[in-house]
């Protein structure tokens, strides 16, 4: 039952910032919002305010903040007003459009500044070197601090430990420092068979207690961390690099994250359950920010392809094409829903 209550919570927030951060805009830009939904499938109450339907609904895996003639349709049918979205200036459309993920990021710094008051977080000190790791052959040293990984600045322990377990065995470049001087090593990890990832041999132990300013720099490199592992995440599943058992929907976040993650933890208190559950919320609205930027149909950055579209061509693509396509993506999604909850089944039952 705690699963669940989580799980709904959880998926609440994350939903309702991002439909908000639409809804916010919207009015803003004075266009008319027909309905602002928490949730999918069967209403379960709603009631009207202004001209605004507030709904919500009986599955708790989505939402949706509905403008007049989003897709063409009111608007096709002769019902556009001032307020309808395509009579909106292009600039308060693409606004309106950002604003739901922009708003995923923000809670996702909150959530971050939150968190951060109340843990220790692994600093990029290497505590041990692995005897005989790559890590040893390149000269690495308890006691270095990493400061980049091929390129890529590390400012928190997760940091290294995200390279770690996203390469591909491919040799890296290490800048660190030791005793106050730079330095640079390149090395390769090693494939450990047991548990299916690449190593490099070292541990990390120090903890940073973070504290005044410090906050909100700390926030910033959690919420980074995030973003970069999404990002990794996505190009490891259109490389192949990931599998089915990877892969989770609604259902195997419900149990195999949320169910799992309370399981562990509990034993410990409410409050590192907690710090957990918003860890969770953070990872996951900081994804749903990114997956609805990517320039498909149906999502807010296929919306914002033609919005663009728009700006370059100097006049609006014909609204009823836009909206076949974008139906055509809605299609897609409610079928890529339907995999991925089978999936999610056989992850759990299988």
């Amino acid at each position: 039952m705690l699963t669940l209550v989580f799980f709904i919570l959880i998926f609440g927030v994350v939903v309702i910032s991002h439909e908000f951060g639409h809804f916010l805009l919207a009015k803003a830009n004075g266009i008319h919002v027909v309905e602002f939904s928490v949730g999918m499938g069967p209403t379960l109450f709603s009631f009207p305010k202004g001209d605004t339907k507030y709904s919500l609904r009986l599955l708790p895996i989505g939402g949706a903040c509905m403008f007049e003639g989003e897709d063409g349709l009111d608007f096709l049918e002769g019902e556009e007003s001032k307020g309808a979205f395509p009579n909106a200036p292009v600039w308060s459309r693409i606004s309106t459009v950002l604003a739901g993920p922009i708003f995923n990021f923000i809670l996702g710094l909150l959530i971050a500044l939150i968190m951060v008051q109340f843990m220790s977080i692994n600093d990029t000190v290497i505590s041990e070197v692995t005897e005989g790791s790559p890590a040893q052959e390149a000269g690495l040293l308890a006691s270095d601090r990493i400061l980049s990984i091929n390129g890529e600045k590390v400012c928190i322990g997760s940091d290294i430990i995200l390279f770690s377990m996203t390469t591909a065995g491919e040799e890296a470049e290490v800048v660190f420092e030791r005793d106050g001087q730079e330095m640079s090593t390149v090395l390769k990890p090693v494939y450990n068979e047991q548990e299916g990832r690449y190593f490099m041999g070292i541990a990390l132990g120090e903890q940073v207690d973070v504290k005044g300013i410090d906050n909100f720099r700390y926030a910033w490199y959690e919420t980074r961390y995030c973003v970069r592992a999404t990002f990794k995440s996505l190009g490891m599943l259109v490389s192949g690099r990931l599998h089915r058992e990877d892969v989770a929907g609604p259902v195997g976040i419900a149990v195999n994250v949320v169910g799992k993650t309370y399981e562990a933890t509990k034993e410990y208190g409410w409050l590192t359950v907690l710090l957990n559950m918003l860890n969770i919320t953070l990872l996951l609205t900081v994804n749903l920010g990114i997956l609805n930027l990517l320039p498909l149909p149906a999502l807010d950055g296929g919306r914002l392809v033609f919005l663009l579209l728009e700006v370059v061509r100097g006049k609006p693509i014909p609204p009823e094409k836009e909206g076949m396509v974008h139906f055509a993506g809605l299609v897609f999604f409610m079928a890529l829903m339907v995999v991925v909850f089978f999936n999610d089944l056989v992850n759990i039952f299988g």
